[in-house]
């Protein structure tokens, strides 16, 4: 077996290059896949951890009105004997930037498993509770205070204001970016004086809430893994789709080299080895070369993983408010999969070459002519393949639109997967028949029939290339259409809710004397007041006579003040009968939903709601559904005036609509000076749409940075064909040289071969991109998020899809061409003798 593994492995001696591309094709797949694979565990052990730290584990306890609580509230419950803890929170800024989030608690009273209530030793405790205190960290936020991680213990760094913290003590188990500490050191920290941030309690401690106070139950908190479990989906489905398309280069790689060692097998077999020694030998041939590329891929992988971290992690803390750490956290089972995976894939791809080597008769071992007779046959059962993935998708399209909106995220991306599969199965018979029909047609030109039947010839080398291509270019149009468009749709929804020039967030006890100061100056024209609180959906009572659902669901309660600013632009997605009558009913009472929860619960216009309030329950009737880009929770929406009185909501921010022509600058400055408001309390529209705009940017950093990435793997599959083929190219070309044509036609020929084909491969990405886009934006988009986008197609991005595979063809055909122009007739004519 020794014996025979050397002779199989002396080929890529002679042939350098076939093992740099196979070795390549499993390097950025391994990579790819390991990269993306390394965020969602680091991100996953975030969420772990924040998890672990009271944030979805406990009752909390807040005020009615949305005061904050006291201290004196929490003696009196204390006092009345319900077993409640105190929490407080708030923001510092680390030296480096870094926002921390700083939680303030009482080891002694908190309840649950927590390491905190559970402190371990007396002097632990004594250590935590006692003057100086302590600052309980996770070990990869002490860079953010220029330490090292073995000086930190003990260290009392500094903060950007210059204030130093406690002393350190490094905790493992803690959320990223989050400090801990004993309330009374968090007081003095976040000068809050007699204020606490909410009280929390064990699940089930409190058989209901106090009298003003709401009580949220920990099941109805909605885990940061939760609501990020659909992200990192679409991660996993590009990683996969980049995996793919890599392991197209390794068959393509693995199929000539086994094509180029046909004589050896020959000979091997004459020898007496068995042929299922033969294919043992190269099922061993793979997996040496499969480890080494495997183990590279997990090497870039880490170092591409921590390259995106700080964009995912900035995307997660702006959809969802999820906290991710910039630092990778690998478990052991990362390393073990990603070779797992990689193995899988070089197996699959190779299960091909091994059941042809294996099917071969020792006399048929040495003809070349037996192998494209078996290509022949393959594109018959790749054919009846691709029916049968196009089934399975129009069965799940099917099984799809029975089912209720907001259902089916895998189904759907299962859809997705079935018609790229479909399409790539399908494109080489395509190219195959388009090919024979195109050299019946040009029979009377010898020299494009030659260049046509020499590009059916190159066919079974190229196939799988020109199938990878199409892969990456319809998921690339159909991504790079999905952000398109829900970028244009989100810019449009921002000028449509950001009606007034101004918003300002006032103190509470002087929002009454800011709006009255408002209402007598000229320049304004209305004033948009909002309110915030939250309540519980308990049931669904539908507009048709069904019976009532029983719920049990946060929501969030908002209140807007509609008017002639507001509401000729705020876009309704779903109403009874129209615009103008939701209006109307709005301005009665009735309330609006968002997509998310009209989705989720399917709430209809006409339904209506029963949720609680401080004074009791209420019913209301839902008068419209409005599109709700981005946003996570369900939100109901109600005039601020019904707000305030049903909810006991206090003021929240005030939107500003000023004239025509007004000075807003001036205004601006002379309420800030007249009410001796912070310059942070008010913003104008243009600056609300940057950080809006920015973080909307730098959501979709990863997704572009993959689609690039699995876009040039395509290139290397098609380069990497070309390549391998590209002596025995040659020697085909040397006749037509011999007889008269120059070398400069020869090489117009191989690049519009090559050109051509790539033209007709992006040509059949363009539908199956729009597709991939429906797919998106009707079906994942709605089941991820549940919110639907408008489907948006770009003519540039088409042509741009178009132009892409037509030069990257170009591309990867210019360095054989460029091989050709420096070969010397007679290296031609000696390449053909031989």
């Amino acid at each position: 077996m020794a014996t025979v593994l050397a002779t199989l492995l002396s080929h890529y001696r002679r042939h350098p290059g076939q093992l740099a591309m196979l070795l390549l094709g499993l390097w950025v797949a391994s990579a790819l896949w390991s990269g993306v694979q390394a965020i969602n565990a680091s991100a996953r052990d975030s969420y772990a951890r924040a998890e672990a730290l009271f944030s979805t584990g406990l009752d909390r306890l807040e005020r009615h009105d949305g005061e904050a609580l006291t201290r004196d509230d929490y003696l009196a419950l204390r006092r009345a004997g319900l077993p409640l803890s105190p929490l407080l929170e708030g923001e510092l800024e680390a030296p480096d930037g870094t926002r921390l989030t700083v939680i303030g608690i009482d080891p002694l009273t908190l309840p649950g498993d927590s390491e905190f209530a559970t402190a371990g030793s007396t002097s632990e405790l004594t250590g935590f509770l006692s003057p100086p205190w302590q600052t309980r960290l996770a070990p990869d936020l002490v860079a953010a205070f220029g330490l090292a991680r073995a000086d930190a213990e003990g260290a009392t760094p500094r903060l950007a204001d210059g204030r130093r913290l406690p002393p350190l003590t490094l905790a493992p188990a803690l959320p990223p970016d989050t400090l801990v500490m004993d309330i009374a050191a968090a007081t003095v920290l976040l000068e809050s004086g007699e204020r606490l941030s909410r009280l929390v309690a064990g699940p089930g401690a409190l058989a209901e809430a106090p009298a003003g106070f709401a009580l949220t139950r920990a099941e109805a908190l909605v885990s940061p893994g939760q609501l990020t479990e659909s992200f990192h989906l679409n991660l996993t489905a590009l990683a996969l789709l980049a995996l793919i398309v890599g392991l197209f280069i390794v068959q393509a790689a693995l199929g000539l080299a086994l094509e180029q060692r046909l004589g050896v097998l020959r000979t091997l077999r004459a020898l007496g080895v068995s042929g299922r020694a033969l294919v043992g030998a190269l099922a061993l041939e793979l997996a040496l070369l499969g480890i080494i590329g495997a183990l590279a891929g997990i090497a870039s992988g880490v170092w591409l993983a921590r390259a995106l971290l700080p964009d995912v992690a900035a995307t997660l803390g702006s959809l969802y408010g999820a906290g991710v750490g910039a630092e990778l956290r690998l478990p052991w089972h990362y390393w073990a999969g990603g070779l797992a995976v990689t193995l899988g894939g070089l197996l699959l791809a190779g299960s091909g070459v091994l059941w042809r080597a294996s099917r071969l008769s020792v006399l048929e071992l040495g003809q070349t002519r037996a192998w494209r007779v078996g290509f022949r046959r393959q594109l018959g059962a790749m054919a009846i393949a691709g029916s049968g993935a196009a089934l399975v998708g129009l069965a799940l399209a099917a099984w799809l639109s029975l089912q209720p909106p907001g259902e089916g995220l895998v189904a759907g991306f299962a859809l997705v997967g079935a018609l790229l599969l479909a399409s790539a199965l399908w494109l080489p018979p395509l190219l195959g028949a388009a090919l024979a029909g195109l050299t019946h047609l040009l029979r009377r030109r010898p020299l494009a029939q030659w260049a046509l039947a020499d590009l059916q010839l190159q066919l079974p080398r190229l196939s799988l290339a020109m199938m990878a291509l199409l892969i990456a270019l319809s998921a690339n149009l159909g991504v790079s259409s999905m952000v398109g468009g829900f970028r244009l749709t989100f810019l449009e929804w921002l000028d449509q809710r950001l009606a007034a020039d101004l918003y300002l967030r006032p103190p509470a006890e002087q929002f009454e004397a800011i709006d009255a100061w408002l209402a007598g100056r000229p320049e304004v024209a209305e004033r948009l007041a909002t309110a915030r609180s939250d309540a519980q959906l308990l049931a669904i009572e539908p507009g048709g006579g069904k019976a009532d659902t029983s719920v049990q669901r946060p929501v969030s309660v908002y209140g807007i003040t509609p008017g002639d600013t507001l509401t000729p632009g705020w876009p309704l997605a779903a109403t009874l009968s129209d615009r103008e009558a939701a209006w109307e009913a709005f301005g009665r009472g009735d309330i609006f939903i968002n997509e998310q929860l009209a989705v989720a619960e399917g709430i209809a216009p006409g339904d209506r709601l029963r949720l609680t309030a401080p004074g009791g329950e209420l019913t209301l009737e839902v008068a419209a559904i409005y599109p709700d880009y981005g946003n996570p929770r369900g939100q109901v929406l109600m005039a601020t005036p019904h707000l305030a009185e049903r909810f006991a909501a206090p003021p929240g921010s005030l939107g500003i609509a000023l004239t025509p022509g007004a000075d807003a600058a001036a205004l601006s400055a002379r309420l800030l000076d007249e009410f001796d408001l912070p310059r942070d309390s008010l913003t104008d529209q243009g600056g609300v749409k940057r950080i809006a705009t920015g973080i909307f940017e730098r959501t979709f950093t990863i997704t572009r940075a993959l689609n690039a990435l699995t876009l040039g793997v395509a290139a290397l599959a098609l380069l990497a064909s070309l390549l391998a083929q590209a002596s025995e190219r040659r020697r085909r070309l040397a006749p037509l040289w011999a007889l008269g044509v120059p070398r400069t036609r020869l090489g117009r020929i191989q690049l519009a071969q090559l050109g051509g084909a790539a033209l007709a491969v992006g040509l059949a990405a363009v539908p199956l991109g729009i597709a991939i886009t429906w797919g998106l934006v009707a079906v994942i988009n709605v089941a991820a998020f549940g919110w639907r986008l408008p489907l948006h197609l770009f003519p540039g991005e088409i042509l741009l899809t178009l132009a892409t595979a037509v030069g990257v063809a170009l591309m990867a055909a210019a360095l054989p061409v460029l091989r050709l122009w420096r070969t010397p007739p007679r290296d031609l004519l000696a390449e053909e003798a031989a």
